[in-house]
């Protein structure tokens, strides 16, 4: 049986004959290898989003992104040790080395593929939906010439006015324009699917919904080094992404999780195929 490393270094000499784009002083195995040797996999995820990334009753962080971040971890044979990381330092914690490996709900964009390595295929989708109470809407077009709460200068906001006809009333703050929609001063709340998936999971929203597909996806991508997304760190963790949406991984987070089935995620489960041979060890 190939151990990792062996596989690692066969990756590598595949890669490096490639004849592609990539030199051989290009493919680097740092993290790779250094996870190996350490014997721990750090990943940095979120630390107050439910049901992503959050922290339990005990203290240990739990959800989906830790989750995913353990089935890398028990596939490399190594132990987990989640890094709470935030917005503004995730990328940062991953050029310094604090991590190994992103799994931060960051949407995949040009600016940031020059700055670390992000993998494809995504893992998740985030765009504009609606969070009503149970029965009110039943599709987009139920809110026309209706008010509709949500952020000031939240794009959504738009899309709720320009393609639907909404009549949005705007609010400086999330709380606000939440608790407007639970007194019934609007008919719906508009805001990012995975911000109402997260709220309605925490319980506090007994009676709401999420009733209507988000209008459009924004991929949310896993990141590694930059000079490691080639190589293969990069390699590895394009294979565990497509094992994640081809086996069901992702379908059952969402049943264990509570969260609403996303149709992009159903979609990705029919389209991929996954060779299991590609991570055997």
């Amino acid at each position: 049986m190939t151990s990792l490393k062996t596989l690692a270094g066969s990756i590598a000499l595949a890669l490096i004959g490639s004849g592609t784009a990539m030199a051989q002083d290009a493919v680097q195995n740092d993290s790779f290898e250094a996870v190996l040797d350490r014997g721990v996999l750090r990943v940095g995820v979120q630390g107050a989003f439910r049901p992503w990334a959050f922290r339990a009753p005990d203290g240990s962080l739990q959800g989906i992104e830790v989750d995913l971040a353990q089935s890398v971890a028990d596939r490399m044979g190594v132990e987990l040790e989640p890094v709470v990381i935030t917005s503004s330092n995730r990328m940062e914690f991953l050029r310094q080395g604090r991590i190994d490996l992103l799994i931060g709900g960051m949407s995949d964009r040009p600016d940031r593929r020059e700055v670390v390595g992000i993998i494809e295929p995504a893992y998740w989708t985030s765009g504009p939906t609606l969070m009503a109470r149970e029965g009110v809407i039943s599709s987009w077009e139920d809110i026309e010439g209706k008010p509709v709460c949500g952020k000031q200068g939240v794009f959504y906001n738009r899309i709720a006015e320009e393609e639907f006809g909404a009549n949005v009333v705007a609010f400086g703050g999330n709380t606000e324009g939440k608790e407007a929609l639970r007194a019934g001063r609007c008919v719906a709340w508009v805001y990012d699917d995975t911000s109402i998936a997260a709220d309605i999971a925490s319980g506090d929203w007994e009676g709401f919904e999420m009733p209507v597909d988000t209008v459009f996806s924004n991929p949310w991508g896993v990141a590694v080094p930059l000079e490691e997304v080639d190589g293969i760190w990069g390699a590895f963790m394009t294979g565990m992404a497509y094992k994640w949406h081809a086996d069901g991984t992702l379908i059952e987070l969402e049943e264990k999780w509570g969260v609403k089935a996303s149709p992009w995620i159903a979609e990705m489960h029919e389209s991929l195929e996954y060779d299991d041979s590609y991570l055997s060890n």
